[in-house]
């Protein structure tokens, strides 16, 4: 397939990069390795997009759906010999607060998992201030259905005028049961709806998963725990449908991965990590699928296409 330029875009009606305004930085454990990190966010350059560097080894890694090297528990990216793990809440809050370009720069394997939602990655962003860049924002614009589905679950995007994202998801533990929603996540939006919601699991899944090298930084302070029937949490849920607005918060840091916004409606039914993944794999195989387009200014309705280039 042959690579061409986007075409160009009047600034003044399209929205534009965004970057960080001033670094920032924390401090906080893994949630899986329960690996002490520190981590710091940077202003980058037009076209940059968001990447990871592990200070400790040097390695440079593109935050790229291809870097994905395990997408279960978490979204892991790997690169020469080095790995990264739980990226998906921090992709979350760039992909909600609309940061197309910023370096992230940690000395550990693992992004911290702080309290288990995006909203202290949301607060550093806000903290270092977001800036405006003078190149128009690219967009995945989606042209025609993609779904992937297995065991049951199943995720699916299919052509719409914004970003819509549905979930449902349904658990037999009384303290979930079936719950489902539907948003149009915009940066208040996704402020006020989505960003707190916290990563959940099972009492009685713990061992298990500690055996198998993972939750070994998990506790009451970074994730939701249900035992049967019960929530574990003495202050509760934050939304009283926390765990669907969690996985909304998970699919879109994963889809984020695609390299910029979507223009398009995702699905998920019961879906998670790994499923999110095998739908970019889906949705990029198929040129026909998606095209590139700039995104218009709020005021603006008409998008301006691009041709189709192959993400190298």
């Amino acid at each position: 397939m042959q690579v061409r330029a986007m075409t160009p875009a009047n600034h003044a009606t399209t929205q534009r990069q965004q970057t960080l305004e001033a670094p920032i930085r924390c401090r906080g454990i893994g949630l899986h390795t329960g690996a002490r990190v520190n981590v710091v966010l940077h202003p980058a350059a037009i076209d940059t997009g968001i990447r990871f560097r592990r200070s400790d080894t040097g390695v440079m890694i593109t935050a790229d759906w291809r870097q994905i090297v395990d997408g279960m528990l978490c979204t892991t990216l790997a690169a020469e010999g080095s790995s990264i793990a739980t990226i998906e809440h921090l992709m979350a809050a760039f992909a909600g607060l609309g940061i197309d370009n910023c370096l992230v720069e940690l000395d550990g394997p693992e992004v911290p998992a702080m309290d288990g939602s995006a909203a202290p990655f949301v607060f550093l962003i806000d903290g270092a201030g977001i800036v405006a860049q003078d190149a128009p924002r690219r967009a995945i614009k989606i042209l025609k259905p993609v779904r992937v589905a297995e065991g049951g679950k199943m995720a699916s995007l299919e052509p719409a005028p914004e970003f819509t994202v549905s979930f449902a998801i349904d658990f037999a533990s009384r303290a979930i049961r079936r719950q489902q929603i539907n948003v149009v996540p915009d940066p208040d939006s996704f402020r006020r709806e989505i960003c707190r919601a916290r990563t959940f699991g099972f009492f009685e899944e713990v061992e298990t998963m500690r055996a198998a090298g993972l939750a070994r930084g998990g506790s009451l302070d970074n994730a939701v725990v249900i035992s049967g029937d019960r929530i574990l949490n003495a202050e509760g849920l934050r939304y009283s449908d926390e765990f669907v607005r969690h996985k909304v918060l998970d699919a879109m840091g994963d889809l984020y991965l695609a390299g910029g916004p979507m223009i398009g409606r995702f699905h998920g039914q019961r879906s998670g990590h790994g499923l999110n993944r095998q739908l970019l794999v889906r949705l990029f195989a198929d040129p026909d699928a998606w095209c590139y387009t700039t995104l218009p200014a709020a005021a603006d309705a008409a998008w301006e296409e691009a041709p189709r280039r192959a993400l190298a």
